[in-house]
């Protein structure tokens, strides 16, 4: 969690849900300390005090005053925020960097609200600061006043100088160590653009070998025209990281069975392109030795808005799909009809987003309009199924979910309530002992809550990098932010 004060700006903040932090202007005043008499060693003692002139008192003329202790109060204690709580009227959130292991804030001209990160050839499983990472998002620009509507771009970043975080409370020996690590650099951005036709609602890259970029590396886009654009970012890679190539700025092919209906619903797999719109119709686009196919048929289970799409991580021919219908829904191409082949109502809302965990096939986790987490056992996907895990925590619309690649009981979660948090379904908590922080009796903190980071404003969307263990990248209206706990 966050810390409170008084005089910080607008920053990227986060916090373990049992040590943040509060501070007032008094706080900062009271960092002075205790008052010394630097004379004391100075003045004899009272066998050695010479006598002043003849028939004075020494008592009435010595004018001497001792020094007075230090009568100010001490530090008020810190508090934990908690999202919800009030601040007064001279605090503000700041980041508690002795939490994290990394933390920055980058930002571009317009509002990126979806991206994906692309895979490099640096490695996995690196950890050695300073880091590296390569993302494509897709530009919101809107209207400019005076200026008519903004042209949108695909946007290919090199996001650099990912440093290790100065804590606090580092001593002059950890400062040494961690020389080599980069402490404290300033994160870069480095980018090309690809001219893009109205905004870009949902962007997603295809898979790729880890540590490898593949040649053509494609990316698609789902555009607000209702056309789904894919494009080829490979050559943008490339010159970003060495001699400039030639790169085109169209797409290598554009997809427009969806007619004027936008989507939202974006997702590759081994078995192809995945597009869901919000007329409720799903296609599905194959790769051919000359290019992309597109079946004229649609998956038409849906009665609204398909959200979200993801494949399964160990059936090629299954996915499953979200929508504003309520509904989850299992699907296999192979089946006849272009029907479900099961689904459940799995919340009281529109279902926004749904992750399909990669390590534990049976386990997809949900997210709602109304806040609410769920997590399926796929294994019990029928009829009135009941999730293994439902949370409250969130009080806006969860906007975006994704697994841990390797902690397989771990998940992130970021909502409209400008929060991100983290989750460890391995946490075992006793319900008759519901948790509660000290400073805040009243709210009860889930025991598998391990994380609420916030700072940004309107969280979108967020992935863990799959090769630097452990990061996060998020977007938001206002920033990209990419940080890396300690706890994960």
């Amino acid at each position: 969690m966050p810390k409170r004060t008084s005089d910080a700006a607008d920053l990227p903040a986060g916090k373990l849900t049992s040590n943040g932090k509060a501070q007032s202007r008094a706080d900062q005043d009271d960092e002075m300390g205790e008052f010394e008499d630097r004379w004391e060693d100075d003045i004899e003692s009272e066998d050695e005090v010479l006598d002043g002139p003849e028939g004075e008192d020494d008592d009435e003329d010595d004018d001497f005053t001792p020094a007075q202790e230090d009568s100010e109060a001490p530090p008020e204690a810190k508090q934990t925020y908690l999202p919800g709580t009030k601040l007064g009227p001279d605090e503000q959130l700041v980041p508690d960097n002795s939490v994290y292991l990394a933390l920055h804030s980058l930002s571009y001209a317009w509002p990126c609200l979806s991206f994906d990160v692309l895979r490099d050839n640096l490695g996995s499983e690196r950890t050695t600061f300073p880091h590296q990472a390569w993302i494509v998002t897709g530009t919101q620009a809107g209207e400019v006043p005076g200026q008519g509507r903004a042209k949108d771009e695909v946007v290919v970043m090199r996001l650099g100088g990912l440093s290790k975080t100065q804590h606090d409370d580092d001593d002059s020996d950890a400062e040494e160590e961690d020389e080599d690590e980069g402490q404290d650099e300033e994160a870069t951005l480095d980018y090309l653009t690809i001219p893009h036709v109205g905004s870009v609602n949902r962007i997603r890259a295809a898979p790729a070998p880890s540590s490898t970029v593949p040649d053509p590396y494609h990316v698609a886009t789902f555009s607000e025209t209702g056309k789904v654009h894919i494009f080829d970012v490979k050559p943008y890679i490339d010159t970003l990281a060495g001699p400039s190539k030639p790169r085109q700025k169209v797409p290598v092919h554009t997809i427009s069975n969806h007619g004027r209906n936008e989507g939202f619903a974006v997702e590759w797999g081994q078995t192809g392109l995945l597009t869901g719109d919000v007329d409720a119709k799903i296609y599905l686009t194959t790769s051919t030795p000359t290019g992309f196919n597109t079946s004229p048929n649609a998956y038409t289970s849906h009665t609204s808005s398909i959200e979200d799409i993801q494949w399964s991580p160990n059936e090629s021919t299954v996915f499953a799909s979200c929508s504003a219908d309520r509904t989850v829904r299992i699907w296999d191409i192979r089946a006849k009809g272009r029907k479900s082949v099961v689904s459940v109502e799995a919340h009281k809302e529109d279902v926004n987003v749904i992750s399909w965990n990669k390590g534990v096939g049976h386990l997809l986790v949900s997210g709602g309009d109304e806040g609410g987490i769920k997590v399926w056992d796929l294994r019990m996907f029928k009829g009135a199924a009941t999730p293994v895990a439902d949370f409250s925590w969130h009080s806006e619309p969860i906007t975006s979910v994704e697994w841990h690649p390797t902690d397989h009981s771990v998940f992130a979660a970021s909502g409209a309530d400008d929060q991100l948090t983290l989750w460890d379904l391995s946490v075992e908590v006793d319900e008759d002992e519901a948790p509660t922080d000290p400073s805040h009796p009243d709210v009860k903190v889930p025991g598998q809550l391990l994380f609420v980071h916030q700072g940004q404003k309107d969280v979108k969307e967020l992935h863990w990098h799959p090769q630097i263990p452990g990061m996060l990248i998020s977007t938001a209206s206002d920033s990209f932010n990419v940080f890396k706990t300690i706890s994960c």
